[in-house]
């Protein structure tokens, strides 16, 4: 699976280390303060750092100057590019811009529907599927060309990934969804938070049984709870996510003052179970708007201190 391109992120994975990554969300002004505290947060304890993309479709900071600010502060970003916004000669042209810096991840994505934000009547572009971008990046980089058919100065080094979402309806496309994304170039997924386990080991059985695990590194991703209240609105709101009802409940049942650590003890849980999972190559902690705890997750998940890699 190595392409050695100069990511971080792909050396930790390729000398077979559990890889932690997590993610900070870009604000929604122009101070650079935003992400650079986040990033100070967590930069400790994790081998890369997502920058979203307008996520929900709400306008932020740009994900490409986010990540360059991580760059200046010696922090591995990983650049989180949606296909929903631009069209083939932009994503084209953005990723030379990360190049430009040195960036060195990219995760493909097609985006929230517009209508999730607040630009609901902003048109929505998808020239190129997330897929078609995965292809895109593998073109610029292995064969050093433009979608157009010419040369590149200087080809973009960068080690591609994507998302999966083992819980999606219809649940029996998951799989060859993924396959058919390993067959477009990926070479690192990160996945939808897991709160269903049991779903997802399943998940993982049957990657592992079509081989799939042996071409692709795949970090589980995982969310932790800050109230019952979360838990019941991710389980009936949030299209896609699979939370048991077993979770709610213990959330639930906790007192009010200590949900939130309730729910910390819940994310450390599952990525004890789930390093045991054959296919697992890391986790990408996704601690929304709560990058403080993710140092106290990692430690006491016991993927602390970080593995260096030359």
């Amino acid at each position: 699976m190595s392409t050695n391109t100069p990511s971080k992120l792909e050396k930790i994975l390729t000398a077979g280390h559990l890889a932690v990554t997590s993610e900070c969300g870009p604000p929604r002004g122009s101070d650079p303060e935003v992400i650079t505290e986040k990033a100070n947060l967590i930069k400790d304890h994790v081998d890369a750092i997502n920058v979203t993309d307008n996520q929900t479709s709400m306008t932020r900071l740009c994900s490409l100057a986010a990540c360059i600010r991580l760059k200046l502060m010696g922090v591995e970003p990983v650049l989180q590019m949606v296909t929903r916004d631009r069209n083939r000669i932009a994503l084209q042209s953005d990723i030379l811009g990360a190049a430009s810096f040195d960036i060195h991840n990219i995760l493909c994505l097609s985006g929230d529907h517009q209508s999730f934000g607040d630009c609901a009547q902003g048109q929505n572009v998808h020239d190129i599927d997330s897929m078609q971008l995965i292809q895109t990046v593998r073109h610029m980089r292995d064969d050093g060309k433009f979608l157009g058919g010419d040369d590149i100065k200087r080809p973009p080094q960068m080690f591609v990934g994507a998302a999966a979402n083992p819980f999606a309806d219809p649940y029996e496309i998951r799989v060859p969804r993924l396959a058919k994304k390993i067959a477009a170039g990926v070479e690192f997924i990160q996945t939808q938070c897991i709160y269903n386990l049991d779903k997802f080991e399943d998940w993982m059985k049957k990657v592992c049984d079509r081989g799939l695990n042996e071409k692709v590194y795949i970090l589980a991703g995982l969310t932790p709870m800050k109230s019952a209240g979360m838990a019941r609105y991710m389980k009936n709101r949030v299209p896609g996510m699979d939370v048991p009802d077993d979770i709610v409940k213990r959330m639930a049942d906790t007192p009010k003052e200590k949900q939130a650590q309730e729910g910390i003890d819940i994310c450390v849980e599952a990525i004890q179970r789930l390093k045991e999972v054959k296919g697992v190559s890391g986790f990408h902690i996704m601690a929304i708007e709560w990058e403080e705890k993710v140092p106290e997750i990692v430690e006491r998940a016991g993927l602390h201190p970080r593995p260096s890699v030359n």
